[in-house]
């Protein structure tokens, strides 16, 4: 506060007295309606002149104070402040240290870091903490007034949000910080500049956003940001640590499925999205304008990868976003979501590719526990889940003895029908009680549930070569033998009533010779969902897109 803010303020109270002064003089009747004696006025009067000399004392120090801190020398002016916009002026050739790398290795040294104030908390006039985030790391900020580089006018000026650059020593603190992913150092910060300020109110703070549903359980009070609001504002949201982790994790798990699969020489493609008919037949499709006819975006690339086959590619996998139009609102379904899919011929059974598809998954869900640990304990902090079993080989169960073991366990269910989702959710239950695993296959799903190229079992034609892989509980990948000979090809899609007419090229690419060839699609945002144990999908979607959801 200026002194003349100050001044101001002492008149205004002045008046205040004044206004109090005339009421005290009105008071003729005490709490029984009784005159006031002359006595009880003055002693009125009194406390009257005491509380406005009170008023008066405290507006002359608040001037004197402001007055005061207008005409110190600020010691620090060289060392904080707004940053020039960055438009590449300079390259400084600075070596920069990410917050998730601090270690007590580094105590002692002087680090460059650019982070953002998740929060600050003064003590006092001459010390202010500071929450620093990078990412999913965060780490503790110190400020010291010490009246040679660091002053009071530089400990209050850093904004919550404001992305920042700044000059730190590394410095080991009496007790590990417990409120911050880096716990084992903190950084007492000599330089503060902001490159980016906040210039708006957020809609809610990435504290609140990041709380726990043990925290809400410890304190019931506590403002819950519901989903609608977290994706309403979704950039803000995505600056918690937990949901920058859960990203990371997702694109670990394509980088795992790439690996994997590289590994076991598929070529990886990229097929058309914009196609002229529906890719596999049903109204769940997205109609587009193109150029004075009819379009549709691709439901899978389903059609394209047998293609890639039967033009001898042999191994081929595809990691592009598939459109669904179903107007689903479960915790489970998007219109938009990102597929991994691959396609494999093989040599004489189907079950070389569906064994090599359950040991590709025991290899993402290990890897992540090894190899992103860190970001797997940042997510569990916020969303609490076990990790989950799985083992060397995935279980392996036949339909049939799956809709046995529902029924041992009093559910119905026909033996020709598919799993509702409350049938999945008990059936993941009942194999983790007996089996022991999170992660299993079912196999000879009926061939009437599954699409128009699925392979029929050639020892019971109710049942078909295809098979389901389920985490926790619930589908994440489903996939079978594909029919590779254009007669029974052609039978089966009039069996099934889809258009042949809008699948001509599809079936030329049959009657040209193909290999057997069995294969799958995954639901990126479904694996990861499952494994962390989130209850919802669009936590997993970056932007998600459902039947209500169009924006951000």
């Amino acid at each position: 506060m200026s002194a003349q803010e100050s001044n101001t303020a002492a008149t205004e109270q002045k008046q205040e007295v004044a206004e109090l002064a005339t009421q005290v003089e009105d008071i003729v009747l005490d709490a029984e309606g009784k005159p006031l004696s002359k006595k009880a006025l003055k002693k009125l009067e009194k406390e009257r002149e005491k509380e406005q000399k009170r008023i008066e004392r405290e507006a002359r120090e608040a001037a004197e104070r402001a007055a005061r801190e207008a005409s110190e020398v600020d010691c620090a002016k060289e060392n904080y402040g707004k940053a020039p916009i960055n438009m590449s002026q300079v390259q400084s050739g600075t070596k920069w240290t990410e917050i998730k790398d601090l270690s007590a290795e580094l105590a002692g040294q002087t680090v460059h870091v650019q982070a953002r104030v998740q929060g600050s908390r003064p003590t006092g006039s001459k010390m202010c903490f500071l929450v620093l985030r990078e990412g999913s790391a965060t780490a503790q900020g110190l400020l010291v007034v010490d009246n040679e580089t660091i002053s009071k006018q530089m400990v209050k000026f850093a904004n919550s949000e404001s992305l920042v650059s700044l000059v730190a020593k590394v410095v080991v603190p009496s007790e590990p910080i417990k409120s911050c992913t880096v716990g084992d150092v903190e950084l007492h910060v000599s330089r503060l500049f902001v490159i980016s300020q906040v210039a708006v109110t957020l809609p809610f703070s990435i504290d609140s956003a990041s709380w726990s549903t043990l925290d809400y359980e410890r304190d019931p009070t506590l403002n819950r940001v519901l989903l609608h609001t977290r994706l309403n504002n979704r950039v803000v949201d995505l600056r918690t640590t937990a949901n920058n982790a859960i990203f990371k994790l997702q694109a670990a798990v394509s980088q795992l499925f790439r690996e994997y699969l590289t590994n076991e020489k598929f070529t990886e493609i990229h097929t058309p999205k914009i196609i002229s008919a529906a890719s596999e037949g049903g109204a769940n499709v997205f109609r587009v304008d193109y150029f004075k006819r009819n379009a549709f975006l691709a439901q899978s690339p389903q059609l394209f990868k047998q293609m890639c086959i039967a033009a001898d590619f042999g191994k081929v996998y595809e990691i592009a976003p598939v459109f669904r139009a179903e107007n689903s609102q479960t915790h489970r379904h998007l219109t938009e979501y990102v597929g991994l899919d691959l396609e494999c011929a093989f040599r004489e059974h189907y079950h070389e590719v569906m064994n090599m598809i359950g040991d590709m998954f025991i290899y993402i869900f290990k890897n992540l526990e090894k190899r992103w640990a860190f970001e797997l304990a940042t997510v569990r902090k916020q969303y609490p889940s076990e990790p989950i079993l799985v083992g060397d080989k995935p279980l392996k169960l036949e339909f049939k003895d799956a809709v046995a073991l529902l029924r041992k366990h009093g559910e119905e269910m026909e033996d020709f029908g598919d799993f509702t989702t409350k049938l999945e959710k008990t059936l993941g239950r009942l194999v983790r009680e007996e089996y022991g695993t999170d992660f299993y296959m079912v196999d000879k799903f009926p061939l009437a549930v599954r699409p128009f190229y699925t392979m029929p079992d050639p020892e019971n034609p109710m049942y078909s070569n295809s098979y389901d892989f389920f985490l926790r509980g619930e589908e994440i990948m489903s996939g079978a033998q594909r029919i590779h000979d254009a007669g029974m090809l052609r039978e089966r899609i009039a069996a099934c009533g889809v258009p042949v007419d809008d699948l001509i090229e599809y079936i030329k690419a049959f009657e040209y010779g193909c290999p057997p060839h069995a294969g799958g699609g995954v639901g990126l945002e479904r694996v990861v969902m499952f494994y962390l144990g989130l209850d919802d999908i669009r936590y997993s979607s970056l932007f998600p897109r459902d039947p209500t959801r169009l924006e951000p």
